[in-house]
């Protein structure tokens, strides 16, 4: 069970304010790591850093806005340079946006594409830079169920997501053969505010219970296990791919 250990590792997570990023954060921070919080909005990033510290787990925060490349890279060499190394990248902002394809906004998809795709490169770039020089180094992007399957009125997050695998998929192909490791995890329906328009309809629900084989959401405490076994050394030779945490949905038709 050493191999899943994190004690001594430092874990960014993006958009960890709250969600899915904030239970990956409290996971890593289960499994012994360090945890820095990232989001754009210092209060309350201060606020979900004080309750991880209620837990007795050691929790910095580092704002910055993940779609601006300049400040992404300004924020982590700094970092870097006066706290010491990020070992474990959890690139987990994301955002979601509804609407018939033939009605859906310029605007609207050039922000998903930032906010989805274009913050894992900023990121990723950023940190694997560092990780490259020291030989080693962990990447998880989270995906989505998106990543494989459709539904109306999401084909630009789809998109987005799809993208976010392959890129993981890339990253593995650059970085692999210089110590990283660097693989996806993708979610299936949780109770999360990204999803609040779904949980609050019991028509959506009725659905989701009977087309998921779980029959059941799942509950963001649940891909806190994919996360640390990724992060950890247990997943020394995984490498570009994508763990797919949905209870059975894309297993089935």
């Amino acid at each position: 069970m050493s191999r899943f250990d994190l004690g001594g590792k430092r874990a960014l997570v993006t958009g960890s304010a709250q969600g899915i990023g904030f239970a990956l954060a409290q996971g890593l921070a289960a499994a012994g790591a360090a945890v820095v919080l990232n989001g754009r909005d210092p209060a309350k990033l201060a606020l979900a850093a004080d309750r991880l510290r209620q837990s007795g787990f050691d929790v910095e925060t580092l704002p910055f806005d993940v779609t601006d490349h300049d400040a992404a890279r300004a924020a982590i060499d700094g970092f870097e340079a006066g706290s010491g190394a990020i070992d474990i990248l959890v690139n987990n902002a994301g955002m979601q946006h509804r609407a018939p394809l033939e009605e859906f906004s310029a605007q609207a998809f050039d922000q998903l594409l930032q906010t989805n795709v274009a913050s894992v490169f900023h990121v990723s770039q950023a940190v694997a830079r560092h990780m490259i020089a020291r030989g080693a180094g962990k990447i998880i992007n989270i995906a989505s169920v998106m990543t494989s399957l459709a539904r109306p009125g999401v084909a630009p997050y789809t998109a987005t997501k799809g993208a976010v695998g392959n890129l993981t998929k890339g990253m593995a192909a650059d970085w692999a053969g210089k110590g990283l490791q660097c693989n996806a995890i993708a979610p299936g329906y949780f109770r999360t505010p990204l999803n609040k328009a779904l949980t609050e309809s019991a028509e959506f629900n009725d659905w989701l219970t009977r087309r998921t084989p779980a029959g059941r959401w799942g509950e963001v405490d649940e891909l806190a296990g994919a996360c640390v076994f990724l992060a950890s050394e247990a997943s020394s030779f995984v490498n570009g791919t994508t763990i797919y945490v949905d209870g059975g949905i894309t297993a089935t038709v």
